[in-house]
């Protein structure tokens, strides 16, 4: 008799607390968590299974830098695309491979994005173009500050454009500790703020310190 009781009163505090709420306690518990949500891939490259992947990084006729962006921003988009993307490395063509290829070909400044990813034997092929970069040294410190901003589009090697891209602009003004470890602060960042559109990013790791305020659909 006291069991039934008891197990009477639960039911009754527990059918309280549901109509009082309302729909409350349901939304409470289908809601994701923080760390759930995700924001949905602009160009989802996670479904481009098997599909061997080019970085293609490319500066403006005339522009000079003192730090070989060509290889850190290939390499650092190339991580990003293994470490965050989860595309598998063997699908994601190396730098000296790209390299060699821009060294033997005299008109390769000529050639649109398919033309050399399907040279090379890539589906994809990850536009980068640099559109300005600064690192300068606080006078007498040794610590530098910087940005770094580039657009980013998506080719497929067979039928042109996929992705018409983002703009993207990263940056510090805090400093960091000698040229090498500050430009490559900046292009780990930008490479993250790339790759970020290309899968579905858990919310809470979207925005990262470095990025600028401007960032927006590609031109």
């Amino acid at each position: 008799m006291i069991k039934k009781i008891e197990r009477l009163i639960v039911f009754v505090v527990l059918a309280g607390l549901f109509f009082n709420s309302g729909c409350g306690i349901v939304g409470l518990v289908g809601t994701p968590s923080q760390y759930e949500k995700e924001i949905p891939a602009e160009y989802d490259l996670t479904k481009q299974k098997d599909k061997k992947i080019l970085v293609l990084v490319k500066q403006p006729s005339g522009f000079r830098a003192k730090t070989n962006l060509h290889y850190y921003l290939t390499e650092a988009v190339r991580d990003s695309l293994v470490s965050n993307v989860k595309v598998k490395p063997k699908y994601v063509l190396s730098y000296k491979v790209l390299s060699e290829f821009r060294s033997n070909r005299s008109d390769f400044s000529s050639l649109s994005p398919e033309e050399v990813g399907k040279a090379l034997g890539a589906d994809i092929v990850l536009l980068v173009e640099i559109r300005d970069f600064q690192l300068n040294e606080v006078v007498g410190s040794g610590y530098y500050n910087g940005s770094l901003s580039v657009q980013a589009a998506v080719y497929d090697a067979n039928d042109g454009k996929e992705w018409e891209g983002r703009n993207v602009d990263v940056g510090f003004d805090t400093g960091e500790r000698g040229q090498e470890g500050a430009a490559m602060r900046l292009v780990n960042a930008c490479a993250y703020c790339i790759t970020r559109y290309l899968y579905n990013c858990p919310e809470y790791k979207f925005r990262i310190s470095d990025e600028g305020k401007n960032t927006g659909w590609g031109d």
